[in-house]
């Protein structure tokens, strides 16, 4: 009985099909080569990171619903192809306020790098230079706007949270146009903070200790990011519950350098960008990070493009993870993409070369979809190619 036993055991071992199936179960990529979409590298920034910076990154706010809308709403976009065109030859590249890069897949602001990988912003600063990106900085990064141009080789636009001192916006704006900042991103849609559930829960099961890093003081951030450096931050808040219209026409003559919204999701508002000069807009929920609205960001995309008109560059972010989603985006009006965890998960994972196979992953997935639709270059990307259910 168990010499039978032992033979069947033998028998399954040696089964094709089963080797089959045990090949497809999924596993953690060990290398960057071994990723077959960005979505493989989520896991891997899991596997490297401590549970509380994991959950930082992964977390949206209250039941992340929107979070999960901003990936449900590309299910509901479908692509219409075209046929025999002669794609033999693709063109990528975009043209953001006179200046052309080879694609429009942009890395969003996202703050902290360092929680993720020692290198931080400079690491995918240099990711960006090597695969041709446009890198937008955030406020709270953790390397200077000095330190990423230079990695990056060119500038990069800058991200501004509208604290609540209109000295220390004034400083923070003064800097990155010194340092050649030639696009100012301004943030409109954390007015008084949020509610991140998921990644509270994550926190509370991380034993470490981390007051070393993480001082409990109200301007401990601050202190930790150079872009505050010879500031003083008492009593000053990162958010402002105050902005309003009036202090987007402030700012917007207070500096030659663009103008970009970030966390527009209406054609109301949309028409008060035109109405104020904006040079452009982001179409952003803070990845699902600001407000439990339940709504896709490529959903609000038309009637922002609507709203903008013909003289405002209309970008858009928030559950890209496939090159069909950045052709869909572009269909409905988009300039550019830009994306945040993919690239946070690469660096969090495999630092420089990580951030540099997600870029290149969207960018060859969006360069196939672009010639099995019949398009050969960005403009040639229109309404006409897709159907919404």
């Amino acid at each position: 009985m168990r010499e039978d036993r032992r033979r069947f055991l033998r028998f399954l071992a040696s089964s094709p099909l089963l080797a089959a199936q045990a090949q497809q179960i999924p596993g953690v990529i060990d290398k960057p080569a071994a990723a077959l979409n960005v979505m493989d590298f989520e896991a891997a920034a899991r596997k490297a990171l401590p549970p509380a910076h994991f959950g930082y990154l992964e977390t949206g706010v209250d039941d992340d619903e929107t979070v999960k809308a901003n990936r449900e709403g590309f299910k509901r976009i479908q692509l219409r192809p075209r046929r025999l065109v002669d794609v033999s030859h693709a063109d990528l590249r975009t043209e953001l306020f006179g200046t052309v890069w080879d694609h429009p897949i942009v890395i969003a602001p996202v703050g902290s790098l360092k929680a993720f990988h020692p290198e931080g912003e400079v690491a995918v600063a240099r990711a960006a230079r090597a695969r041709k990106a446009l890198q937008i900085l955030s406020t709270v990064t953790t390397s200077s706007v000095e330190e990423v141009i230079q990695a990056a080789g060119r500038p990069v636009w800058f991200q501004l949270y509208p604290t609540s001192s209109q000295e220390v916006m004034a400083k923070l704006v003064r800097r990155a146009e010194s340092a050649g900042c030639p696009v100012l991103v301004l943030t409109v849609d954390l007015p008084v903070g949020r509610n991140t559930e998921t990644m509270e829960r994550l926190k509370r099961t991380d034993q470490r200790d981390c007051s070393a890093c993480h001082s409990t003081k109200p301007d401990a951030i601050f202190r930790r990011k150079p872009m505050f450096e010879g500031i003083n931050m008492t009593d000053v808040g990162v958010f402002n519950a105050a902005l309003t219209w009036d202090s987007v026409r402030r700012l917007r003559d207070s500096t030659r350098m663009k103008l970009v919204l970030k966390g527009i999701v209406t054609r109301e508002d949309a028409q008060l960008c035109r109405n104020c000069g904006v040079d452009g807009i982001i179409v952003s929920n803070h990845g699902g990070r600001a407000d439990e609205t339940g709504r896709s960001t490529i959903e609000c995309l038309p009637e922002v493009v609507s709203g903008a008109g013909d003289k405002i560059s209309v970008l858009v972010d928030g559950g890209i993870r496939r090159g069909t989603d950045v052709f869909k985006a572009l269909a409905l009006g988009a300039r550019a993409v830009c994306i945040g965890r993919p690239y946070a998960w690469g660096l969090a994972a495999f630092g420089q070369e990580g951030v540099e196979k997600v870029l290149e992953i969207l960018r060859a997935e969006l360069e196939l979809v672009m010639r099995q639709c019949g398009t050969r270059t960005i403009p040639e990307i229109g309404r006409t190619l897709v159907s919404t259910r």
